[in-house]
């Protein structure tokens, strides 16, 4: 039998880090700690680190995960999960399933958040909050590679599946082996890994019983992986829109009595105004072209005039109350106004008048069987009359 020492560690460094251990009662969830690392410098820190025996005594594994949730979520979890396991351990599948196995013991801790995503960006709007280190310290600027991307994706998949780590067990927190945080003077080592040491609590907090929290499926969206993540990408955007319809629900109901899309124009909305609350309409159509890089809202307060589709008679356009156009490409955001319905002052904020033709009465035929001459149009023989200028054209 072979019996490996623990190295001594010289006095002068565990002076610099003893602290005394404090076992957390079972009645009292443990604090987490922030980040903060002894004064040491890297050889001084692999010292003492060599030096902290690994607990005895049993060391299970932990029970495998298994994701619930719609494939949005999904989405958002693993990629979530593969980033902390790709700029927490390099390009380094060992390292990278280590740092996973982890995350989802924090995650099913009542000492942690109860989602992946919130669990890795933990304490990010703070530098010194942050659990893992990269969400604050302006790694998240540096991208992996396609392939190393993928690797990661794929071991998070493989986790959120039921993938197990037996040898970093219930562990909860990690350090490289050249820095010593504060609170390792309080954990039982349990493993190393590469150049990586893993940790859990001391005492119940860190046995298998301490690991039953219900977990949730809500996962969050976070801007930070935009750049690669079309998942975090593309959840900002509805969640952008879903925030901006939230906040214009109490202005919608009181401006619009019905608001709906122009058949076969799926860019364009029409919209039985309410007369009392015109301040509210800007917004209201604003809310109803969403994200849209073109879109078309046109409004009225008359329910007689509200046109059943696409087309429109001469008179709805003349009775139209509010237009809202917009043309990304284009560079075009413009609001309109009845003004005749609605003084306003400004320029560009009145819609053209319209003019509403009035039917004229029918000349009687002439006695020699020729038509009766046009006031008015003179033109030339053998050539058709060209159609006026449309005196009807839409804001």
């Amino acid at each position: 039998m072979v019996v490996t020492r623990t190295p001594d560690v010289p006095r002068a460094i565990r002076a610099k880090v003893a602290r005394p251990q404090r076992v957390v009662a079972a009645t009292e969830i443990p604090e987490v700690e922030p980040v903060e690392l002894q004064d040491l410098s890297p050889e001084d820190a692999r010292l003492y680190n060599a030096g902290i025996p690994f607990v005895r005594g049993p060391r299970p594994p932990a029970q495998p995960f298994r994701f619930v949730g719609d494939e949005a979520q999904r989405a958002r979890a693993t990629d979530c999960l593969a980033a902390a396991a790709w700029y927490e351990a390099g390009d380094d599948p060992v390292g990278e399933r280590a740092v996973v196995q982890v995350v989802l013991n924090r995650l099913r801790h009542p000492a942690f958040p109860k989602t992946v995503c919130g669990v890795v960006f933990q304490g990010q709007e703070r530098r010194t909050g942050c659990q893992f280190t990269f969400t604050c310290d302006g790694a998240l600027a540096r991208h992996p590679s396609e392939p190393a991307w993928q690797r990661a994706r794929a071991i998070a998949t493989a986790a959120l599946n039921g993938a197990v780590v037996r040898q970093v067990g219930y562990a909860t927190h990690y350090h490289t082996d050249w820095v010593v945080p504060y609170w390792s003077a309080s954990l039982d080592k349990l493993a190393e890994v590469h150049t990586h040491l893993f940790f859990r609590w001391t005492g119940w907090w860190g046995t298998p019983a301490a690991f039953r929290r219900a977990v949730s499926s809500d996962e969050p969206v976070i801007a930070t992986l935009a750049a690669i993540s079309p998942a975090h990408r593309l959840g900002g955007a509805l969640e952008e829109a879903a925030t901006a319809v939230a906040a214009a629900a109490p202005i919608v109901g009181a401006a619009a009595v019905a608001t709906s899309a122009v058949p076969g124009e799926p860019d364009s909305f029409t919209a039985l105004l309410d007369v009392g609350a015109p301040e509210t309409y800007p917004q209201l159509a604003k809310t109803a072209c969403g994200t849209r890089a073109k879109c078309k809202f046109l409004g009225w307060t008359d329910r007689a005039m509200l046109p059943g589709g696409a087309a429109m008679t001469a008179a709805q356009m003349a009775a139209m109350s509010f237009s809202y156009l917009r043309d990304k490409d284009a560079g075009l955001e413009r609001e309109l106004w009845n003004c005749r319905e609605f003084p306003r002052t400004g320029p560009g904020l009145c819609m053209r008048r319209q003019v509403v033709p009035v039917a004229a009465a029918t000349p009687a035929p002439r006695g020699d069987g020729a038509p009766a001459p046009l006031t008015g149009v003179r033109r030339r023989e053998g050539l058709t009359a060209a159609p006026l200028p449309g005196a009807t054209t839409l804001p």
